[in-house]
């Protein structure tokens, strides 16, 4: 009895320490995420400029209204859908794809990690600058697509044709995170235990039932993470599309929600406005984010 009681309260000494040394993580969790949130969401029912000193003129649910009802907000819509959805799955993909042909190879697996991941250590003000030079009419982004077409001193107007400047937001992006995600796939790979395919191969499976059989299955919770991740990173994107229309890109085939934010915000002043904004792109992350979960139901994978 003795032992048991003296057994509990080491514990609660121990719990008493565990959330001591984790409270000032939540605190500053919260102040920096969950404030700005319950801030936006209080501001998105006014009607307040940025600069004036007048005071906020409470208007309800106007600002959702005038969202839903405007061409420019849809507009933002369809531009983060196609954004999306263009960059979402090849990411998730060829991240995949990569990522098991760099497990499977025994020599050069460390240079192939540190190649693909290394334009994920930029900046999206470096990664679009570079671009933005391959996609000039002089570039290497004409040069390369012209000697693979025979289409010899074309300009496929990269950064002036409304689809294509959205296909050059999607290579941008693919090219800067496909390295991110393939290394948080290379993780999950290495926590598959060796022994399930030693067993496999002795049983005479092939390389392909292996991956269909083994790898794809006990790779779930990662696929999860990862398709978690690639969706939220593109529904947030801001910094690419912002400077290619910075620098001439046509704005309507780019303008994602996050850009439509800033420009309602900073350069409009309309911070109510652009609060309703943010709290509906927020309302879209959470529901999609809750539909993958429950599609997935990750807990389910045992080794």
């Amino acid at each position: 009895m003795r032992q048991k009681t003296k057994t509990k309260s080491i514990e609660k000494h121990l719990s008493h320490w565990g959330i001591t040394f984790v409270l000032p993580s939540i605190v500053f969790f919260s102040l920096f995420n969950f404030y700005p949130i319950l801030n936006a969401l209080y501001t998105s029912f006014f009607k307040k400029k940025v600069l004036s000193l007048a005071a906020p003129e409470f208007v309800g649910l106007k600002n959702y209204i005038y969202l839903l009802t405007s061409a420019n907000f849809w507009n933002s819509i369809r531009a983060t859908a196609v954004f999306t959805i263009g960059t979402f799955l090849p990411l998730l993909l060829a991240s995949l794809i990569f990522a098991v042909f760099i497990t499977s190879i025994k020599r050069g697996n460390k240079f192939y990690q540190m190649a693909f991941y290394s334009p994920a250590v930029l900046s999206s003000v470096v990664s679009a600058a570079i671009w933005l030079l391959i996609f000039d009419p002089r570039g290497l982004g004409n040069q390369w697509v012209n000697n693979l077409l025979g289409t010899h001193g074309t300009d496929h107007n990269w950064l002036a044709d409304a689809m294509m400047v959205q296909l050059s937001t999607m290579i941008v992006y693919f090219w800067k995170y496909i390295g991110y995600f393939i290394i948080i796939f290379i993780a999950g790979l290495a926590s598959i235990p060796k022994s399930l395919y030693e067993a496999a191969r002795i049983d005479g499976t092939s390389g392909w039932q292996e991956f269909w059989r083994i790898t794809l299955p006990l790779l779930k919770p990662t696929i999860v993470l990862v398709s978690i991740m690639s969706m939220l990173q593109c529904l947030k994107t801001f910094g690419i599309q912002y400077l290619f229309t910075q620098s001439g890109a046509p704005q309507d085939p780019i303008n994602v929600i996050t850009m439509n934010i800033y420009n309602t915000g900073i350069r409009d002043h309309r911070i109510g406005r652009a609060s309703a904004m943010s709290i509906i792109l927020f309302i879209i992350m959470l529901v999609f984010t809750w539909i993958q979960f429950k599609s997935s139901k990750s807990d389910e994978v045992e080794y």
